[in-house]
């Protein structure tokens, strides 16, 4: 009897562990099911470079994208940091000239254009954008001794220096005529145009504005505004799952209140 009932007590115990074991399997199997799920949610996602989102941009536009050391820093380069970490992506920053930002979206060179670019109509013809990020105020910077005093002063004005593409080109080009603009590959370059008496004023968005008058002498911003508008990222037409993700990533960075600790951190408020 003995023998007998140490018998059942150790075969209890064998099928006792062996409920443990299956227990502790159906666990695992679980979370690895949990993780795979999560995985395929985020292939959802094409980008050019398999996990990696890639931004297009000009990183001559501070303080929205510049260059610190060989570094691409800025108000976008950080959104696209923060929208990247969301998506569980990492994050490339192609710079080129403004001009070409489009192109390369839509010939699947990059998968964003974050260049504190505005939506426009004619720009929607080719591409889809996100949900605004920011809004933007384009500028008149001309000489202190300038005859030019408000945004309508600006049709008296022999020539407006603009940075090619970007909306002061196309609104001063349609409000004024294209004889009556000069299109430069830089902001810098219209600034530096209109210091040396080339041209004689310069539309370009408030901020970078506010930069290039304080590193040069002699230059002011028009209390007027020329024009206001939404920045947003470019995406391409074809890419409507990436284009949702970023959406829903802009709106978590908003609600936790990190677009407006990146924008402040930039842009003082006045």
């Amino acid at each position: 009897m003995k023998k007998l009932l140490t018998l059942t007590l150790v075969l209890t115990m064998i099928l006792s562990l062996a409920g443990c074991g299956s227990t502790s399997s159906s666990s695992s199997s679980t979370a690895s099911n949990s993780s795979a799920s999560d995985t395929n949610a985020s292939s959802d996602i094409k980008t050019v470079t398999e996990g990696t989102l890639t931004m297009g941009t000009n990183a001559y536009f501070p303080p929205y994208e510049y260059y610190e050391g060989d570094s691409i820093v800025g108000i976008d380069a950080e959104i696209a940091q923060a929208v990247a970490d969301k998506l569980g992506l990492t994050l490339k920053i192609e710079d080129m000239e403004f001009d070409s930002i489009i192109t390369a979206v839509t010939t699947g060179k990059v998968d964003i254009g974050l260049a504190g670019m505005t939506v426009t109509e004619d720009r929607k013809k080719n591409v889809n954008f996100s949900d605004s990020y920011a809004t933007g105020v384009q500028a008149i910077i001309v000489k202190n001794d300038s005859p030019i005093k408000t945004a309508d002063d600006l049709a008296k004005a022999g020539v407006i220096g603009v940075q090619l593409g970007t909306t002061g080109d196309i609104y001063c080009k349609d409000d004024f005529g294209e004889d009556h603009v000069d299109e430069y590959n830089k902001g810098n370059d219209a600034v530096m145009a209109l210091v040396s008496g080339k041209v004689d004023a310069v539309v370009i968005d408030n901020e970078p504005a506010k930069s290039y008058v304080a590193a040069n002498d002699g230059l002011k911003i028009l209390d007027t505004e020329y024009v206001v508008e939404d920045y947003a990222a470019a995406i391409s037409k074809d890419n409507d799952a990436l284009k949702d993700a970023i959406n829903k990533a802009l709106s978590e960075l908003k609600a936790d209140g990190t677009l407006d600790k990146i924008i402040a951190k930039y842009i003082q408020a006045e």
